[in-house]
């Protein structure tokens, strides 16, 4: 999260979330388009132990010294978690279960609040899990795709 405003005293979600709450945040980038889209959605996120997660679980986790990350869980193994963002193909880990600070609970899209564990949200998702092996051919269709039904200019 960046502090924009020197003034603004800086908000420790690690803090917030070993304390008991749920954060409300609204991811930045597209690395989990199209369940977040910047600027609509958000998340809501729990602290949880990284014996609660599971495949297909969205968590929050921190990279070594950097940043907050929120991505799917691809795998899980004695060398760790493998984790993957929906509009990616390339999985990052082994992650450390240390690193895991927070699994998404719900999300808000238009106002509309969707557990995370919405039988639908959860189908839908774990078929784009699956994809993952054909996931650069996916996106370079859609590519393709937009190419040829843009309209030609005038």
């Amino acid at each position: 999260m960046n502090n924009t405003s020197q003034t603004s005293p800086k908000i420790d979600l690690e803090q917030l979330l070993r304390d008991g709450n749920i954060i409300r945040i609204k991811p930045q980038g597209y690395s989990m388009y199209p369940l977040f889209i910047p600027g609509r959605d958000e998340a809501l996120i729990q602290q949880t132990s990284s014996t609660d997660c599971r495949r297909n679980d969205v968590v929050l986790y921190r990279r070594d010294r950097s940043i907050l990350v929120l991505h799917r869980i691809d795998k899980i193994t004695e060398e760790g978690f493998f984790m993957i963002g929906d509009n990616q193909w390339k999985i990052e880990g082994p992650l450390r279960s240390d690193q895991i600070i927070g699994k998404l609970v719900a999300f808000v899209r238009n106002g509309r609040e969707i557990s995370a564990q919405n039988p639908f949200y959860r189908f839908l998702s774990s078929v784009w899990l699956l994809l993952l092996p054909v996931r650069p051919f996916c996106f370079r269709l859609t590519a393709f795709f937009r190419r040829i039904c843009r309209k030609p200019n005038s």
